[in-house]
Formats: structure tokens, sequence, C-alpha cells
């Protein structure tokens, strides 16, 4: 099967493929389930979605009414047989799997359930791709932290150590071992239709983030008040880009792994040019620029748990093997996100503004 690209440079993703295709998001309720069900609505393709209810109030997932595009199931990845159940009722043939406990500093509150939703959840959803007759691709979703950290090292590369110092680090790191197991195990045998592959993407940020503790729902949350937000660790630094980006990249795996399962069967790293891993306190400067006369910041004096001082990157095998690469370089993807957040202030429809960006980003109009 020849896959055609899009006919704009850089928009690998290929809208014929998906029109009617069956597709199944766990997690769709989230930041990134959302923005993801919205594409591919508008990609055409019939989408089903597992997921918890939304985890923020307000979120993306309710503000832009998602639920109408999706056939929406509501149920916990830790519950195996409500979770096959769906997959069975489903009859996907792509997955993606994005249903997780994300955020780093809930995971020293509550280690165990964040080790049970990542990898048991994750070991739940390959168990149960087992038996899904018409499957054909699985992405798993994971993170720019599975790698064993390498203070200001290199950009990580997908052979890289995994591993983690937080617990949530450390199960994304043990989510790709058990990826890796099920596809040596069940998935790669002569004669499997099911390619299932891994991604890791980099600090996402854009318009429909409300979850506490990410440095743009920090931000905006102070700004839009007036006030001026606290940096817990100014000096970090992470491989920021926007939320379109990496979901690009996934739509461009699945199609692969459609058409040529064993071939692009492994991990994938998305993450930004170079020049998008800068420092949490450069970020909050342009987005303080962006926001408009008087936006500062001050750093947060109270303790704070560990983190990885530095996260980087190096996404040079999607780019080369698959035609990706970010359309958005860090500038834009900060202007595209505050103009979110000010269009809704301004009370522009969440679903309205989504579907822009969407519709701006696979036309290739990102200046």
């Amino acid at each position: 099967m020849e896959l055609r690209t899009a006919a704009v440079e850089g928009v690998a993703v290929t809208p014929e493929f998906w029109r009617g295709r069956r597709v199944l998001l766990t997690g769709h309720t989230g930041f990134k389930g959302a923005w993801l069900a919205l594409w591919l609505k508008r990609l055409g393709a019939s989408i089903a979605g597992y997921s918890l209810p939304p985890p923020t109030r307000p979120s993306l997932y309710e503000l832009a009414r998602v639920g109408e595009v999706v056939d929406s199931v509501e149920g916990d990845v830790r519950d195996p047989g409500r979770l096959a159940a769906a997959l069975a009722d489903a009859a996907p043939e792509i997955v993606f799997h994005l249903a997780a406990q994300s955020l780093v500093r809930p995971s020293y509150a509550d280690p165990v359930g964040t080790f049970a939703t990542n990898v048991g959840g994750t070991i739940n959803l390959l168990e149960a791709c087992r038996g899904v007759a018409p499957l054909r691709a699985v992405v798993v979703l994971t993170s720019d932290k599975c790698y064993e950290e390498n203070g200001a090292g290199p950009a990580h590369r997908e052979s890289d150590p995994l591993g983690g110092h937080d617990p949530y680090a450390a199960s994304k790191a043990c989510a790709e071992i058990a990826t890796a197991a099920y596809r040596r195990s069940f998935f790669s045998a002569a004669g499997s239709q099911v390619g299932l592959a891994s991604a890791r993407a980099g600090n996402v940020i854009g318009g429909g983030d409300w979850a506490a503790d990410r440095l743009m729902t920090d931000l905006v949350g102070a700004l839009s008040a007036g006030r001026r937000p606290r940096l817990r660790n100014p000096s970090a630094t992470r491989p920021w880009q926007h939320v379109l980006d990496p979901l690009a990249g996934y739509l461009v795996l699945a199609e692969r792994l459609h058409a040529e399962g064993q071939r692009y069967a492994e991990a994938w790293n998305f993450g930004p040019a170079p020049d998008g891993a800068v420092t949490v306190q450069a970020v909050a400067e342009r987005v303080a620029r962006l926001w408009g006369p008087g936006a500062g910041w001050d750093p947060d004096p109270d303790a704070q748990p560990r983190e990885a001082p530095a996260l980087a990157l190096d996404a040079g095998k999607a780019r080369s093997r698959l035609g990706w690469r970010p359309l958005l370089d860090l500038d834009a993807a900060l202007a595209w996100t505050v103009s979110w957040y000010k269009g809704l202030n301004g009370g522009a429809g969440a679903r309205a503004l989504a579907e822009d960006q969407i519709g701006r980003y696979m036309e290739g109009r990102v200046a």
C-alpha cells in the first residue's frame, strides 16, 4: 500500500487514509486526547473512546463538546474486563493509548495509583488488543521522561537506557518495557497483522490544558487573573512543542503501522527542533511578552519535589523514516497557545478555536 503525503510540505498526515477508519482512543477526555479526537473527526474517522470523566474543570473535552464526535465509554484502564469489552464492541483498526496519570507531582502523592494506571493499564490495554480481529495498529503514548536522566547530556535517542527518578518517570519507563515485551511476544510473529509502537513526546503545550502543575496552566491562570505566576523550577530545561506537532506524528506513525506493521513497530521520539528545548524561565518570559504590558513572573519560594533538571529529545528517526517534522517553532507554539486562551476569554467557542488551529496546521498556515 503506497501512502501519499499531503500536498503541504511537512504535513505528512494522509487525510484519505482516515476517512471512515475505525479508531479507538483511551484517555480521550484528557487534553491531548480531546485534541486528537477533534482532529480525527475532521479527517472523517469513526471514533470510539474509553476513559474516566474529564480530569479537570474546566476541560477541553467538555468546552469543545468532544463527546458529540466520539462514541464514548466511561471506564478505568485498571478495569481489564470493562476495557476488553469496550475494545470488542468498537472493533477498531487503530488504537491510540493515551490514558495515564500524567503528572510528576501527583506521582509522589500516589505512587501505587500511578504505577497501576501507567503500567497495569497499559498491560490491560495490550492484553485486550490481542483479541481484536480487525486491529492493525496500536500506538502507546509514553513520555520523554521515560529515559534514564543524563543531566545536560545529548538529546535522548530511542536507543538510550530507560529509567526514572520519580514514580511518574519510572512508570513510563516500565510501560515502555511492557510494550516492548508484548510486541516481541505476541505482535511480531510471522504473519502478525498488528503493528505495535510506542511514542515519546516532549512537554506539550496548547489551548485547553487546565491540568494542575503544568506550566502553561499556571501561567495562563495567573495572568488571566492579573497575578504574577510563580515558577517552581525556572532553570529546568524541557523540549516544548505545540500539541498538534506530536499528534501529527502519532497519526503518521499509525498510518505506517497499518500499512507495514512490523517495519515500524518500535519506539519513536516526537520532539521539537533543538532550539525548542529551553528553560521554564525562558518560556514564562515569552508568554509574558505575548500576554501584554505588566505581565511577569516570580520564583516560587516553597520547596518542590525533585524533577529532572534537563530533558531533550532527538527526533531524527521520525524525520528520516516517517517524513514527519514539527511545523511550529517555539515562538509560534506559544503564540498559538496564548491566542487560544485569549480567544476563549474573549468569548470564542473552544471547539471553533481548536478546529481553526487544526485547519491552519493541516494547510501549513503556521506563520
